[in-house]
């Protein structure tokens, strides 16, 4: 390894030193340990420590092919004492005012959008809504009033045809009276007796259904 190469490592290593600062303290940050679950936390935990050491070994291999030597932790050691005394106040204050800007944006955008899109949409199905009901009352309230209105004509009509057959009535003779009195009797019973015939029949359906 040469020494330009050594010191580029060492400067690498540095930089992931105070890199790995940054991002532990940006994970403590977002994972609040304090309200998360142990199980979560352990995997969590994990996670980071996995994925710094890939970063780290990924940055030595770019520099010096993955050669590890015993100057390369002490490097990381350094960048990361520099950062926790120079840099780590400056950063958590960066970091907590892009979190806030962050947050202010998405409710800003958030509330745009319930405004534009999500009231206007609402208050247009609620007016539909209305519309629709409107026109069924009003509907129903037409039929109710066609209905009354052919009832009291049918009533009319039924009470004049009443009226005229009574008139025809006492103006046939007896003896036709009497002939049409008995064709009258004789369909009557004839309707009774086939309405009790049907209703025997519907009684036996039933049992045997049971």
């Amino acid at each position: 390894m040469t020494l330009s190469t050594q010191f580029i490592t060492m400067l690498s290593m540095i930089g992931m030193g105070s890199l790995f600062g940054a991002m532990f303290d940006t994970y403590q940050r977002f994972l609040k340990r304090p309200k998360r679950k142990q199980w979560i936390v352990f995997f969590n935990d994990l996670l980071f420590w996995a994925i710094q050491a890939l970063l780290i070994f990924y940055t030595l291999f770019l520099v010096n092919k993955g050669e590890i030597r015993f100057y390369i932790f002490l490097a990381l050691i350094c960048g990361f004492a520099a950062y926790q005394s120079l840099l780590k106040g400056i950063y958590l204050h960066l970091l907590e005012w892009i979190i806030q800007s962050v947050v202010f944006i998405y409710r800003l955008v958030k509330k745009a959008l319930r405004l534009i899109i999500y009231e206007p949409i609402v208050g247009l199905i609620q007016l539909v809504v209305m519309i629709i009901l409107a026109l069924g009352r009003g509907l129903w309230t037409l039929v109710q009033s066609v209905f009354k209105i052919l009832r009291f004509i049918l009533k009319v009509i039924f009470a004049i045809v009443k009226k005229i057959s009574l008139i025809f009535w006492r103006l046939l003779p007896k003896g036709l009276k009497k002939s049409v009195e008995k064709l009258y009797n004789r369909l009557a019973g004839n309707f009774k007796k086939i309405t009790n015939f049907f209703g025997k029949w519907l009684t036996k359906w039933n049992k045997r259904k049971k």
